[in-house]
């Protein structure tokens, strides 16, 4: 345990065998406490599973039933009027842009991509002190200075869909 700064707040102790008998009580409570604390975690751990358990069915429909939307609305994008999101009485659906930075996997062309960040004022694109870049802060350039430092873009349309839950609550 840390050492412990108190303010004066009861009798005095008389002995050093009065101290140190005080200390072995401030033990005992002390492990009283973390007792309490150790069944108390205990108690959230078993919560937890019992709540991992019973929503496991309900979070597996969820991935079946987003699945059948996914293949439906693949099938019938044609029927979207070239719109990305489809409005429906529960919810909407669609496709959505997702843009991810490609960078090469040899360590050699990431050191020139990081020599070619620096030169360009692009730091912010770094982590460090382990120079890595920085995805997200690299995403945010224009795609001509992503590519001008020999990175590249991949962009491709994302499926989504959203349930409106206020219309389905005035449903019940």
């Amino acid at each position: 345990m840390a050492r412990t700064r108190l303010s004066d707040t009861g009798m005095p102790l008389d002995s050093w065998d009065a101290v140190d008998m005080t200390l072995a009580e401030i033990g005992e409570h002390e492990r009283a406490v973390e007792a309490i604390e150790a069944q108390m975690q205990a108690d959230i751990a078993d919560r937890k599973l019992a709540a991992e358990i019973a929503a496991s069915p309900h979070q597996q429909r969820i991935v079946e039933l987003g699945a059948l939307i996914n293949r439906f609305v693949d099938e019938h994008r044609d029927e979207m009027d070239g719109k990305k999101t489809k409005v429906l009485t529960f919810g909407s659906t669609g496709y959505r842009k997702s843009t991810k930075v490609l960078l090469p996997r040899a360590q050699g062309k990431i050191r020139e991509i990081i020599a070619s960040l620096k030169a360009r004022g692009m730091t912010d694109c770094i982590v460090v002190p382990a120079e890595k870049i920085d995805k997200d802060a690299l995403k945010k350039y224009p795609a001509n200075e992503i590519m001008g430092v020999g990175a590249n873009l991949h962009a491709e349309d994302i499926f989504w869909y959203e349930v409106d839950r206020e219309r389905l609550a005035q449903k019940q």
